[in-house]
C-alpha cells in the first residue's frame, strides 16, 4: 500500500462509497473497550461523511444480550466480556456517535453481530445495487473489525482506499503494524491516502 502518486493517482467517482466501520458510543465511552483516539479520528471521519452522506454506509457492531450467547468461542468471548452485552450495557451505548448518526439518513447503517461486516448479506447487496467499484474505509478498529472490513472487500474484488488518519486501535503497536502489512503485501489492491487526498479526489 503506498500514498498517492503521478504514478498511482487516486480514482474516485460516483462509484465510489464510504464504509464507516464500527465508529460507536461503544468504543468512545468509558468502556472495557474502550479506544482511547476515537475522538481523535472522529472528526477527520466527520469531514468526508458530511462530504458524500448519500455514499456512506455505517456498520454497527452489536454484542450479544447477555453472557451465553453466540456460537462456539463467542460464547466464551462473551462470558469473558459480560460487562460488553447489552443487558450490561447504558442503553443506547451501541448506537453511532452522535456527530455521525446525524447523517442517517442519507447514510445507510448495517448491523453485525462478528468482526466482518460481509457476514451481513444486507452489505455487499446494498453495494452491488448501488453500482460500487471502490471502497473508501475508515473506522476502528485497524487490527480487528477494519482489518476484517479490508481483507472481505479485496476477495469480493472492490478496490479499496484505506483512510490512514480516519482508522484508529486502543493499540498503537498492532495499528503501526497493519499499516505496515498493508503497505507490503497489499500494494495491488489496498491504497492509502489521507482524508484531505481522498477529499481532493472524490468529485
Amino acid at each position: 500500500m503506498t500514498a498517492p502518486t503521478e504514478d498511482r493517482p487516486l480514482r474516485l467517482d460516483h462509484r465510489s462509497l464510504h464504509l464507516c466501520v464500527d465508529m460507536q458510543r461503544l468504543f468512545a465511552e468509558g468502556t472495557d473497550w474502550h479506544t482511547p483516539w476515537m475522538t481523535r479520528v472522529l472528526p477527520v471521519v466527520e469531514r468526508l461523511v458530511a462530504a458524500h452522506p448519500e455514499r456512506t454506509v455505517f456498520t454497527r457492531f452489536i454484542p450479544a444480550q447477555r453472557p451465553g450467547e453466540g456460537e462456539g468461542t463467542w460464547l466464551e468471548y462473551y462470558r469473558r466480556w459480560s460487562s460488553m452485552t447489552l443487558e450490561a450495557l447504558p442503553p443506547g451505548t451501541e448506537r453511532l456517535m452522535p456527530e455521525l448518526e446525524r447523517f442517517v439518513p442519507p447514510a445507510a447503517v448495517v448491523d453485525k453481530t462478528v468482526y466482518s461486516p460481509w457476514m451481513t448479506p444486507e452489505l455487499d447487496a446494498l453495494l452491488r445495487e448501488r453500482g460500487t467499484e471502490s471502497l473508501i474505509i475508515t473506522g476502528a478498529e485497524t487490527d480487528v473489525c477494519v482489518l476484517a472490513a479490508v481483507l472481505g472487500a479485496v476477495d469480493r474484488g472492490y478496490r479499496v482506499v484505506l483512510a490512514t488518519d480516519g482508522v484508529c486501535s486502543s493499540s498503537d503497536h498492532t495499528h503501526d503494524a497493519l499499516l505496515t502489512l498493508y503497505q507490503d503485501r497489499y500494494g495491488g489492491q489496498v491504497q492509502a491516502a489521507t482524508v484531505k487526498e481522498i477529499l481532493a479526489a472524490w468529485h
